[in-house]
């Protein structure tokens, strides 16, 4: 029993410290076909990016394609996990200025932080990068 406490601790702790682990990374987002989202840092690597299903529909909207992107993440041997959507753990940089990645229906004036269409009118959204001072 006691065996399986102090597993039960050590297990705990080191959930902590994977938390603490998370870096921000930024660099430009490059989408090859066939292969998974990239980001390429300034010294030129490239990081492959997942994550889960809605940052996966962001990170392939070609209307991103070539941005300066800024991620939150884990850096795992197979690339770079970004956390989950409902985080806001990605941001484009234009203009000097740090943006959130939303999408808008002008119809129906509904916002979601996936692309697609919208619930509501079936339109497709449109990007809309908003600053933060907007909400």
């Amino acid at each position: 029993m006691q065996l399986l406490r102090f597993l039960f601790v050590v297990g705990l702790a080191a959930s902590c410290y994977a938390e603490n682990s998370k870096s921000t990374f930024r660099g430009k987002l490059t989408q090859r076909e066939g292969q998974s989202p990239a980001l390429q840092t300034a010294d030129g690597k490239l990081i492959a990016l997942d994550g889960d299903g809605d940052t996966k529909g962001v990170l392939k909207d070609k209307r991103l394609a070539g941005s300066d992107l800024e991620v939150t993440g884990q850096l795992t041997a197979a690339g770079l996990l970004i956390d989950p959507i409902h985080t806001k753990a990605m941001y484009v940089h234009k203009d000097g200025k740090r943006l959130l990645i939303t999408y808008w229906c002008d119809v129906c004036s509904i916002r979601t932080y996936t692309p697609g269409i919208c619930w509501c009118c079936q339109q497709e959204t449109e990007l809309d990068l908003r600053g933060p001072d907007k909400p």
